[in-house]
């Protein structure tokens, strides 16, 4: 393809995407294909010779659209918004023809100071602390662009953990960077995102999940009482990610109480805003910011919810040393006769190299003002309000959390099957697309406000469209509903379950534990029962009767066994021959098994004998 080819097929590709965006409501929003569904319709090899450029993009509505959930229908209400705009597309194309690494300042010294003047605008329109600016003097913040709110929770994370160790070196020399990052403690609330958690594992620190109040905030005694009792235990507090719209709710912890603590405690408070805070341009939402002053880094993504595409999160901390120290190389190849006056936003960031995202974020709030993002951030929270007023309106459905900006969350009254089968009727349907979460075990629909199309009529279609798939569910859905069981988050049905494709709450990744086999005496049979009960129960998705955790019968069999005692050899063996008793042989010792899978074996088999 040459350049007068490009301006040829540039121009059908412009016509494209506005021709898609323009028709995009004829579109199903949830894509009706199965994993696997492109393998029979591409060819398995590579082509040997280039293809015709009219053949190529024929496939696109063949191939690709066929799997293309569409993210700016105005009935995609899944997630959280994650909108574009023609500037921000235009300031990307841009960027591409460039091509940009703006690693160092003189690789592109354009590409590291609009990001400096724009970061220093962005962060001003939603009222952040002077200390945060590139801009003010006799300080050391500033803005940076990273890729996604996860890499900003853990760049902040390395950089607070940096900070700590060089701390607690200087006042015990002895210890190791090592020994004290085994003591480190991280914490956010229960209903943080799971990035947290990530950031945690990457970091390998500990991570606390603090229990949230009744609004689903963190507040200042619950992280207060965590803190104290961690600190017993010999652990290192760090690091507090505080949440300022959950992903479960838009729930906002409160960073006046939680500031106040991690300043006397020397903690590092990151601010997670990956939604609400494009909200904070208007200052009618800046409340939820109060407390902002007591923190080091602030995070949101303008690729949310400001009309700029993916990928684009904003960063500010106040202290740039701080990522310095942590992220900091300095081979011969990338050093410059303007390093250390410029900055090399190199060191702000875990790769290398980065794009020119600066453009598209420029171009967008130039075209737009201030007063025309901050119109469009009023109109999706007046279409929030619209759709809380149709669900409220229905003596059916209940709001199970405070509606905050464009999320509302709702469920059928009653137990949680009805209302997981109602979201897997929704997307089955797929005219529109919801996604689930879990508000204190309480299974629930997460209703987003994520087009900058939606209208009114948008809304109200999309309810009739909700209260007839209700229409056909059968109440009380008792075949739904194991017997005997409590109606309980974690006894939803397998049937389900592809519907949870949203979990609000940190989990480590599991793994099924089969070493029941290797901990059973040398017995077939009871080998083959305990196989065949898991196999049986898969098949009919049926859960494993697991209770609350106690020991086994026999497990007190040995005189000197008792309930707070852990199996020590020598202790039992000096117990045995004080009473005039042979010990035992470790063979004939009881196993103490802490509450896992293991130590169910024999009350599993027991209960389904």
């Amino acid at each position: 393809m040459d350049a007068e080819e490009f301006r040829q097929r540039g121009k059908e590709m412009v016509d494209f995407i506005a021709d898609y965006l323009t028709d995009i409501r004829s579109r199903r929003v949830l894509p009706n294909v199965k994993p696997g569904y492109m393998r029979s319709m591409v060819d398995e090899e590579a082509p040997r010779y280039g293809e015709q450029w009219d053949d190529i993009f024929k496939d696109v509505e063949r191939v690709i659209m066929p799997g293309i959930t569409h993210w700016q229908s105005p009935y995609m209400h899944a997630y959280f918004p994650a909108l574009n705009s023609y500037p921000s597309m235009l300031g990307d194309m841009l960027a591409n023809g460039l091509n940009q690494l703006g690693f160092t300042w003189a690789s592109s010294p354009a590409c590291t100071e609009l990001e400096t003047i724009v970061m220093d605008w962005l962060a001003k329109m939603i009222g952040l602390p002077n200390d945060f600016l590139h801009s003010q003097e006799n300080t050391t913040g500033g803005g940076v662009i990273q890729t996604t709110a996860s890499e900003a929770t853990l760049v902040a994370l390395l950089a607070a953990r940096k900070e700590v160790i060089h701390r607690v070196q200087a006042q015990f020399p002895y210890l190791s960077p090592a020994e004290i990052n085994g003591r480190l403690v991280a914490y956010c609330s229960d209903q943080a995102h799971s990035s947290v958690e990530k950031a945690c594992l990457i970091g390998l620190v500990k991570l606390n999940l603090v229990s949230s109040d009744e609004s689903l905030r963190l507040r200042g005694n619950a992280l207060r009482q965590a803190i104290a009792k961690d600190k017993e235990n010999g652990l290192i507090p760090f690091y507090l990610c505080a949440t300022l719209g959950t992903t479960g709710a838009c729930a906002f912890d409160n960073l006046m109480e939680l500031g106040a603590i991690c300043e006397r405690e020397q903690i590092w408070i990151h601010v997670d805003a990956a939604y609400a805070g494009s909200a904070f341009i208007c200052p009618e939402f800046r409340h939820f910011m109060n407390g902002v002053e007591f923190t080091q880094s602030f995070a949101f993504n303008p690729s949310k919810w400001l009309m700029v595409h993916f990928d684009c999160t904003a960063l500010w901390v106040k202290s740039s040393p701080a990522l310095h120290r942590a992220f900091n190389v300095d081979p011969l190849y990338l050093q410059h006769e303007n390093a250390g006056v410029a900055i090399d936003y190199m060191h702000w960031q875990v790769p290398l190299s980065r794009r020119f995202r600066a453009l598209k974020l420029w171009f967008v709030i130039r075209s737009f003002g201030i007063e025309g993002l901050q119109k469009h951030i009023r109109n999706g929270v007046e279409m929030a309000k619209l759709f809380e007023s149709l669900v409220k309106s229905d003596d059916r459905f209940e709001v199970p959390a405070e509606r905050h900006l464009g999320l509302v969350t709702f469920r059928l009254k009653g137990g949680n099957e009805l209302t997981e089968q109602l979201l897997k009727d929704l997307n089955m349907d797929g005219r529109i697309h919801c996604v689930p979460a879990s508000i204190k075990g309480k299974y629930i629909i997460r209703f987003t406000v994520t087009a900058s199309s939606t209208n009114t009529s948008d809304i109200r279609r999309d309810w009739q469209i909700i209260q007839q798939l209700v229409n056909k569910i059968p109440s009380p859905i008792d075949h739904l509903i194991p017997k005997g069981r409590p109606n309980k988050m974690k006894h939803l049905s397998d049937d389900f379950r592809m519907s949870l494709v949203l979990s609000n709450a940190p989990h480590n990744p599991c793994l099924i534990n089969g070493s029941f086999a290797a901990i059973l005496p040398l017995d077939t049979s009871r080998i083959y029962a305990m196989t065949h009960e898991l196999s049986q129960r898969a098949l009919n998705h049926s859960l494993l009767p697991i209770s609350t955790r106690r020991r086994a019968k026999n497990f007190l069999s040995h005189p000197t066994m008792n309930k707070q005692m852990s199996i020590d050899p020598s202790m039992i063996n000096n117990d045995y021959k004080k009473k005039g008793l042979v010990p035992p042989t470790s063979s004939s010792l009881p196993m103490s098994r802490q509450g896992s899978l293991d130590s169910r074996v024999e009350e599993i088999l027991e209960n389904n004998s």
